[in-house]
């Protein structure tokens, strides 16, 4: 039916507005004037060579791109997508301070209180040789404490604030506002980034994540955001052995014991405050010896504080919690995790939460628990087969794309998180919107429109030439990319090398897809080819000497057809038919020249 022409106008008249905001936007940020940080000082080299750490090359690339943003007379807009634990604050802590010797005021959001506190203890003790204030604002300090820091930050004595939404509030006035951090972006809502995006007009902003929201890496992906990518892991890392299992009580023990035996401490998140208590009961049953706390949200201020200074002086063994310890916490003893009812929780969450384990050289342990004899929702089985497969260092960026298949991208400009994604396909709607934004550039497309194709050739890869259905998937992927002839001959190589002769549905497959890369361009609108006849049917009548040229030079009978469509035809048997359709788009081609 016409059901998918429709889908596609549509999404493309809504991908055109969208990617022409998105370019007014993008153009108007980049012409607003920003403030040109002063180059690195000899205090700047002195901070960078107290790291304790060697940096990652992609580290030491990332430092690099956010010096020149912020020396740049435009204001920065970056994302740092790096894995949990890559060093992406140290990035934040070096820009923070290069903004300070610049006489400017930084504010960093992150999203919990807990990490609030974790980030002013790091910043104050990377920052403890030189003569900068860092403040927190969070519900761990008191009215008393907040107004203070209120009054100091208005007056200018404060250089550094670190803050949840607190930062957000109306009360809050800098006196030079110059550089943004915003940690874990994808734990803000829409209208906190809104209210952000006001307040950050002009000054820089430097986002870090390790698995972006399909909306913020959808705008990475379409060049509407500088985007540094972290993949180097730091010496010593391990990947975190990750397992699925159903909920079993033999499992949790086993597996606390196994972390208390080698001194480590434990995770085990139950992510509802009004069972957490149960859960903690369940796990001081099954293991009466180990020392138990619990942690959440609801806490009040000064008891959750204590509870989270206590588990890092390792008076416990095991935090029961919810959510609230899933960004940016670092605690190295720690190296199993437990998650309760892992299916209801979304792909970043549980990649986050897994990132809390492994911050050291001991191997680590995720036990990603569902419950037992109950069939999981689809989705919910597509992001923990896709946590469980991606184990591997750095595997945050893939699993944020992952994501964006799984869920959409979102409109980028609106606060709707799913777009015409999902009823396009991801690598349609990333080319519908890389040719949309090219067009309002004025960039010419890299590569013309393909002809329409509609053939009863079987033409196909079969089991028996490639066996494995990741690798198949992969091929047709990597076969339907190919833009140029070249390409085309270079994977048909690939494929001899390792697969063999090709068996005759994987030459129709290969040779049609050599048929549409020659009808690309303005002439042929679609191609018919069948098991005797082929049609090709022009956007344009040719003239008929351009049509008697053609012919001349071939050595075959080719028919002309008119009236509601126009074209050519031409006849023959089985791969002949299909070598003689390529002669004749080669020679329209040349025509066409």
């Amino acid at each position: 039916s016409g059901a998918w022409a429709k889908t596609k106008a549509r999404a493309k008249r809504a991908i055109q507005d969208m990617a022409d905001g998105l370019v007014k936007a993008y153009a108007a940020r980049k012409a607003l004037p920003g403030h040109a940080f002063k180059p690195d000082t000899v205090w700047q080299r002195e901070l960078e060579a107290s790291f304790p750490y060697d940096e990652t090359p992609d580290q030491m690339a990332a430092i690099e791109e956010v010096r020149v943003d912020l020396e740049a007379p435009r204001p920065m807009d970056r994302l740092i997508c790096g894995d949990v634990g890559y060093g992406k604050t140290e990035v934040a802590i070096r820009a923070a301070f290069k903004a300070v010797q610049d006489h400017r005021q930084v504010a960093v959001l992150v999203p919990t209180t807990i990490l609030a506190q974790q980030h002013g203890i790091t910043f104050r003790e990377r920052l403890a040789g030189f003569p900068v204030r860092v403040e927190v604002l969070s519900r761990f300090r008191t009215a008393k404490e907040q107004k203070a820091t209120l009054a100091a930050l208005a007056d200018g004595k404060v250089d550094v604030v670190i803050g949840t939404h607190r930062l957000l509030s109306k009360d809050v006035k800098y006196a030079s506002l110059g550089l943004v951090v915003i940690d874990e972006e994808h734990r803000f809502g829409v209208a906190q980034k809104e209210k952000l995006r006001q307040i950050t007009r002009l000054v820089d902003v430097l986002a870090m994540t390790a698995t972006p929201i399909p909306r913020t890496l959808n705008l990475s992906l379409a060049g509407a955001r500088d985007m540094s990518v972290i993949e180097t892991p730091p010496r010593d890392r391990q990947p975190v052995h990750t397992e699925i299992l159903e909920v079993d009580d033999e499992v949790v023990t086993d597996a606390i014991l196994r972390e208390i035996d080698r001194d480590g401490q434990v995770f085990f998140v139950h992510n509802r405050v009004e069972t957490i208590h149960n859960a903690a009961l369940m796990v001081q049953k099954l293991v009466p010896q180990v020392r138990v706390a619990v942690a959440h949200g609801q806490m009040p201020e000064r008891q959750l504080e204590q509870v989270m200074l206590e588990f890092l002086d390792r008076k416990y063994d095991v935090l029961v919690s919810t959510m609230i310890i899933e960004s940016g916490l670092d605690i190295p003893s720690v190296n199993t995790l437990i998650v309760d009812r892992a299916d209801t929780l979304g792909l970043a969450q549980l990649y986050q939460l897994r990132g809390r384990v492994g911050r050291s050289a001991h191997r680590a342990y995720a036990y990603l628990l569902v419950p037992s004899r109950r069939v999981l929702t689809e989705e919910a089985e597509k992001r923990l087969r896709v946590i469980e497969e991606f184990d591997d260092l750095g595997a945050g960026f893939k699993i944020a794309l992952k994501d964006l298949e799984i869920r959409g991208a979102g409109n980028l400009l609106g606060p709707e998180q799913h777009g015409f994604i999902l009823g396009l396909g991801f690598d349609l709607y990333v080319k519908l919107l890389e040719e949309a934004v090219g067009e309002l550039k004025g960039e010419m497309p890299e590569h013309l429109a393909e002809p329409r194709l509609l053939t009863d050739w079987s033409a196909f890869l079969p089991d028996d030439y490639v066996p494995d259905e990741h690798d198949k998937l992969n091929l047709y992927r990597r076969l339907a990319e190919t833009r140029t002839l070249d390409e085309l001959d270079d994977l048909t190589l690939e494929m001899l090398d390792r697969f063999g002769q090709l068996p005759p549905p994987a030459v129709a497959l290969f040779e049609l897809r050599r048929l549409r890369l020659l009808g690309a361009g303005p002439e042929v609108e679609a191609l018919r080819v069948f098991q005797q006849v082929a049609e090709l049917v022009l956007r344009h009548p040719l003239a008929p000497a351009a049509i008697r040229t053609v012919v001349g030079m071939l050595g075959f009978q080719i028919e002309f057809f008119s009236g509601r469509e126009f074209g050519l035809r031409v006849r023959g048997e089985g791969l002949l038919l299909l070598h003689r359709t390529r002669e004749v788009l080669q020679a329209l081609a040349v025509t066409a020249g």
